[in-house]
């Protein structure tokens, strides 16, 4: 028993690791085409639209093959769509172009302090003592990433835009959750949940830009990446293959492996990978101070998820 459990977690860590890679590459490559004109929406239906049209073909076949949806799965994708993939990306991406990736991120990792909160409310049932540590700790964490303590200005529109790309992380990891089995449930698979989701985010970004909610532009000029000058559209490749389909494909399966509890331990890894990424690729390298509060950022969440039952954090 013990064999198969190791050999099934260690390819698991191994998924999850690389999931954490291909998002935390997404700020980076989403900085270097905001800073040449590019609107977080444009970005957003990029990164979508490329996803859907990527994933079209293995869509269709696993559609007419073999997979027949269940009661509620069209509803799952339409959600996954809208708040895990749309909302998610337009939030973040806004956050990137007002905070650096690293603080961006950063502030969308508060989630779990946020459902914890929303759950006390909702409930009247008071969190564990080491769930408001851990609480605590992440409050004082992001003081030190948005350096309020050395008198730096705010961005409130930057920390807004995070703190809603926080609520859609949440909804990912749920919805997640339930793809293909995870956690013993029978929700889509994980390609489908992708596929339709990117289709559904895209069709939902295209009707924000039209109605004029948010500015849609973009731009030909061509992006930098760490020390090349590239074409345009390579960034948005490069955000629709790795930090998209193959991101979300191996997300949902890391928690199917995992559970949803140890892939969002793992997912943490997401937030080094930023940070190292947006260092390299966009020079944006973070203060001392910045780097102290990420690390108890990321030590508080950890903190919550182990000392919180894993439906409270979900």
């Amino acid at each position: 028993m013990d064999e198969v459990r190791v050999g099934r977690t260690a390819p698991g860590l191994a998924i999850a690791l690389l999931s954490g890679l291909s998002f935390g590459l997404a700020g980076p490559f989403a900085a270097s085409l905001l800073a040449t004109g590019w609107s977080p929406l444009a970005v957003a239906l990029g990164r979508l639209a490329g996803a859907a049209v990527l994933l079209a073909v293995p869509l269709v076949v696993v559609l007419v093959r073999w997979w027949r949806p269940r009661a509620g799965a069209l509803r799952a994708v339409l959600v996954y769509g809208l708040v895990a993939l749309a909302g998610a990306q337009v939030c973040y991406f806004s956050a990137v172009g007002h905070l650096s990736v690293g603080v961006a991120l950063l502030i969308e990792y508060t989630a779990p302090v946020l459902l914890l909160g929303w759950t006390w409310a909702r409930t009247r049932a008071r969190p564990r003592p080491a769930t408001l540590v851990g609480a605590a700790a992440a409050i004082g964490g992001l003081v030190l990433v948005l350096d309020v303590g050395r008198g730096a200005a705010v961005d409130v529109v930057g920390v807004a835009w995070g703190l809603g790309a926080a609520v859609c992380l949440a909804a990912y990891f749920r919805l997640s959750a339930g793809a293909g089995g995870g956690d013993g449930a029978a929700g889509p698979p994980a390609l489908v949940l992708t596929a339709g989701g990117a289709l559904v985010g895209s069709a939902v970004v295209v009707l924000v830009g039209v109605v004029g909610l948010l500015p849609l532009t973009a731009t030909t000029t061509p992006i930098v990446l760490g020390a090349w000058t590239v074409p345009w559209w390579v960034g948005v490749v490069l955000v629709a293959t790795l930090s998209t389909a193959l991101a979300y494909l191996t997300g949902i399966a890391a928690v199917g492996r995992l559970g949803s509890r140890l892939a969002s331990f793992v997912g943490l890894s997401e937030v080094l990978f930023a940070v190292l990424g947006a260092w390299w690729l966009v020079a944006q390298r973070p203060t001392a101070t910045q780097v102290a509060g990420g690390v108890l950022v990321v030590a508080a969440i950890a903190l919550i998820r182990w000392a919180e039952p894993p439906e409270a954090t979900a």
